[in-house]
């Protein structure tokens, strides 16, 4: 068994910003030499999240409006009193949606489903520069 570890690096908008990331994991996925196994997609941060979800924009601006009903930017939160940076929101989504998924593989090609796309979700309230960590294990 191997372990083999990319990083990548991607400029957000800020909230509410989500970019497919599809193409940069299989393309991790299919140089790592191997067969089969699975990938940890991380995204490192405590304001961003990693998902799937048909990657549409209808779907886009349906995962946006969820999140912005759901927990509201222009709430209060005790994090803003605490930090004064008024991303108490950002957290909460984050935490809600998490940092992390594993995705298998065989025949060095993503076990996805025909309309599933992995994305990184940005819910921070400014641009950020992101580290998202592949890490590949398997043979």
């Amino acid at each position: 068994m191997k372990v083999i570890t990319r990083k990548i690096n991607l400029k957000t908008k800020g909230d509410p910003d989500l970019i497919n990331i599809t193409g940069e994991l299989s393309q991790a996925v299919a140089s790592s030499g191997m067969a089969e196994g699975n990938v940890t997609v991380f995204v490192v941060g405590s304001t961003a999240a990693i998902t799937t979800f048909e990657y549409e924009p209808g779907l886009v601006s349906d995962v946006r409006e969820f999140f912005a009903r759901l927990i509201p930017q222009n709430k209060g939160y005790a994090h803003d009193d605490t930090w004064g940076d008024a991303n108490g929101f950002s957290h909460l989504r984050a935490s809600l949606q998490g940092p992390s998924l594993v995705v298998p593989f065989t025949g060095g090609k993503l076990l996805l489903g025909v309309w599933q796309q992995v994305v990184l979700a940005e819910f921070d309230n400014r641009p950020r520069q992101r580290e998202v960590v592949f890490q590949i294990i398997g043979d």
